[in-house]
């Protein structure tokens, strides 16, 4: 991908924690106007890439399994939200980037990627395509970025108050929502002044709906 991308005379600005294929890859690309190797952890290098050359248009890569949603929600919550963004993740974290409401995948980290992006997994690819061979089938996503984005998209606090809608799936806002800290008489307010139940599950609502909520709950219990 990284070849395939400086053949079209982009400008690469390439993450890699491996220490052996960061070597192959400057030994490779290095000299090539516009490439740009960060190595180590991503999670560490990411900002200073932002900082050299500003916000990407694209974002692709094969992600590591145990990072990958650290990696996506980084994206969208650090001021960088590339226009669109493919990776290779396992085939569990596509579910949850996909998971419609009303379903088990769906998640507060669903609601995250939904509320920036439109969200499609493209294929899967069984393991036997990889060396050396994971143990799990993976999965290519493609987000590209909402014309209608959510109100709240990528503001960390929303997302903050999204996971505690989700922190027990088994019960409703109200009560979990109480355990954030939210009052009983703010809370009927405002699921009131939107439309939602606050008898129902996290899992029931949209992305557009818990940005309606969080917009409510956020207002003054006078306004």
């Amino acid at each position: 991908m990284t070849r395939e991308a400086l053949v079209l005379g982009l400008a690469v600005s390439a993450f890699e924690i491996d220490k052996g294929f960061a070597e192959f890859i400057r030994v490779s690309y290095g000299a090539i106007p516009g490439f740009e190797l960060y190595e180590g952890d991503f999670m560490k290098t990411w900002r200073a890439a932002l900082d050299a050359s500003g916000a990407p248009d694209l974002a692709f890569g094969n992600l590591p399994y145990n990072a990958a949603g650290a990696i996506i929600a980084a994206l969208i919550e650090g001021g960088s939200r590339p226009r669109r963004m493919v990776f290779t993740v396992q085939k569990e974290a596509a579910q949850r980037i996909c998971a419609h409401p009303s379903t088990k995948n769906y998640s507060a980290f669903s609601v995250l990627c939904q509320s920036a992006y439109a969200v499609k997994s493209a294929f899967d690819l069984p393991p036997g395509v990889f060396w050396p061979q994971p143990r799990v089938t993976s999965a290519v996503v493609v987000m590209s970025t909402r014309a209608d984005a959510v109100p709240y998209a990528g503001d960390r606090a929303f997302t903050g108050f999204t996971r505690a809608c989700f922190s027990s799936r088994r019960k409703t806002l109200r009560n979990n929502l109480k355990a954030a800290g939210h009052t009983e008489e703010a809370l009927a307010e405002a699921c009131a002044s939107v439309g939602v139940s606050p008898d129902a599950r996290a899992e029931t609502l949209s992305p557009e709906s818990f940005s309606a909520l969080y917009a409510a709950v956020k207002k003054p219990a006078s306004a």
